[in-house]
């Protein structure tokens, strides 16, 4: 066993190029110096993607081994290899050409297709693509977003005060479209300084000596409508025959 653990020590040495890639690669993830495969391509983010259905089970005979080992983002995977990847397809990104011709000479199409960009494999618009977009070779856009006010994404190389790039549905108070400009519908000063847009906005502008001298105005005119209007018990008195009283 001894001698076996040597010996894979010895060829990961020798397929990672030295001692430098040895360790780096230890660094990443612990599996990777020791497992040998196919290498089966590589994406525009670096990533390196690789096979070995011999020596291991189904599920772990295809691997990434990330191109920015520092830094690394599963959203920096590209479509084509995630759909490789997680066993949608068999044929990888370098062979799919020839897979999709393949298997557009096999199927009849029902009617004549007209759809825009696509590439008539055979009698048919098998492998038809929409264009991908990325930033920083992450495609998830949601990942892609200030990690506060005015500071950016470092992680992501977003720079300060540019715009998030993730899609945001109409309607959300995040979507440029959905929000509405700012109205005024009244100042408390004459000159505009205290604008407000709602009856609570100008709650919160008032201060406390105008809030105490509205509520002294409204007394004054609560006692100058009561004068003159006779109570319930007067009048109750008046009903039973008694002396009028008025006064509130």
């Amino acid at each position: 066993m001894v001698w076996s653990v040597i010996q894979n020590v010895q060829k990961s040495i020798k397929y990672r190029g030295g001692m430098m890639g040895f360790f780096q690669h230890m660094y990443t993830n612990g599996d990777y110096p020791f497992k040998f495969g196919t290498f089966m391509g590589a994406d525009a983010a670096g990533n390196r993607y690789y096979e070995n259905r011999v020596d291991y089970p189904f599920g772990q005979h295809r691997w990434v081994e990330p191109g920015d080992i520092h830094n690394y983002d599963a959203a920096s995977m590209a479509p084509e290899w995630h759909t490789w990847m997680t066993h949608m397809n068999d044929a990888p990104p370098c062979a799919q050409e020839q897979f999709l011709s393949d298997a557009g000479d096999k199927i009849d199409p029902l009617c004549q297709s007209h759809a825009p960009g696509g590439t008539d494999h055979g009698d048919s618009m098998v492998g038809h693509m929409e264009g991908t977009t990325h930033f920083h070779n992450l495609h998830n856009q949601s990942q892609v977003r200030s990690r506060g006010y005015n500071i950016g994404n470092h992680v992501v190389g977003l720079p300060p005060g540019v715009k998030d790039s993730y899609y945001t549905q109409p309607g959300s108070p995040y979507n440029d479209a959905s929000i509405r400009p700012l109205e005024m519908v009244g100042s408390l000063d004459a000159d505009g300084g205290r604008a407000y847009k709602n009856d609570k906005w100008a709650d919160r502008l008032t201060t406390d000596a105008e809030k105490e001298a509205v509520e002294e105005k409204k007394a004054l005119q609560a006692k100058t409508l009561t004068k003159g209007v006779i109570s319930r018990k007067a009048m109750a008195r008046r009903n039973r025959g008694g002396a009028a009283a008025w006064g509130a």
